[in-house]
């Protein structure tokens, strides 16, 4: 018996291609999760290499059955073996080009990391925050934001004012998702919101550091409602910042649930 004949690529069937008619248009469609190396230039001037999870969608129009998912893999490898910031507009773009769609959405996320001295020992460690790059666009114009998870301590007002024996506190985490004129480094972001936490996250700390960062939190002590107000103020305050997104969630050590708080801003 003869083996089955395969049919070549010209010869094969486009299903995505042909026609609907339930006339219904999807807003998002494309791939989530897939692993692409990034490089990231830091305020120093130096470049991190690391691993970016993507996420890449495209509208599509009522009257197609599906969009070619191969082709997202095909732009991202199209691209530099490591795609960078610089490059993430230039990607954007050909992904609607390339999918022949009117609009289209990435999300880059990717963990970024800071070498932090211990405040009192000096002794240096590395840590880690989540960051994600978002851009939207839609009849050529591109709309981009950078989304940025601070890890903090904060001790609870409330506790301490009622306490005769110190003051519970919790590690919280401080989102903020900005967009803005001009580049604003994670760095910036980062330090932003360390300044207005009960205190900041370390790596590594020796006895005298974590004597400082207790006795720091339990002079600053923050409700979750202080944290996104502080925050927003400051950058109310930056002329480059458009619109911007500030959450807290403090993950309670007195309770089984988190606090919460968010401010929003938008551009009109």
């Amino acid at each position: 018996m003869s083996a089955p004949k395969h049919r070549t690529d010209t010869t094969m069937a486009d299903v995505q291609s042909s026609a609907d008619t339930r006339r219904i248009a999807i807003n998002k469609v494309g791939i989530k999760a897939i692993r692409h190396p990034v490089k990231v230039l830091d305020k120093s001037g130096g470049i991190q290499h690391t691993i970016a999870v993507f996420n890449m969608y495209v509208g599509l129009p009522h009257n197609f059955k599906g969009t070619h998912m191969s082709r997202f893999v095909e732009i991202l490898n199209t691209e530099e073996r490591e795609v960078s910031v610089e490059s993430f507009p230039v990607m954007l773009r050909h992904m609607v080009e390339r999918l022949e769609a009117e609009t289209g959405h990435i999300e880059m996320s990717f963990p970024f990391f800071i070498n932090k001295s211990a405040p009192v020992s000096g002794v240096e460690s590395l840590m880690d925050y989540d960051v994600t790059l978002i851009g939207d666009i839609r009849d050529g114009e591109i709309e981009s934001s950078i989304r940025v998870v601070v890890p903090v301590t904060s001790l609870c007002p409330c506790s301490k004012k009622i306490a005769d024996r110190g003051a519970h506190n919790q590690r919280s985490h401080v989102t903020v998702t900005l967009s803005a004129d001009g580049r604003v480094w994670i760095e910036e972001i980062v330090a932003l919101v360390e300044s207005e936490a009960s205190c900041e996250l370390f790596g590594l700390l020796k006895r005298p550091d974590e004597k400082y960062v207790t006795e720091r939190a339990y002079d600053n002590p923050k409700f979750v409602e202080d944290m996104v107000r502080d925050v927003a103020a400051r950058l109310n305050a930056d002329p480059r910042v458009r619109a911007y997104t500030v959450e807290s969630e403090n993950f309670e050590s007195i309770h089984n649930h988190s606090a919460y708080a968010q401010i929003e801003k938008s551009t009109s």
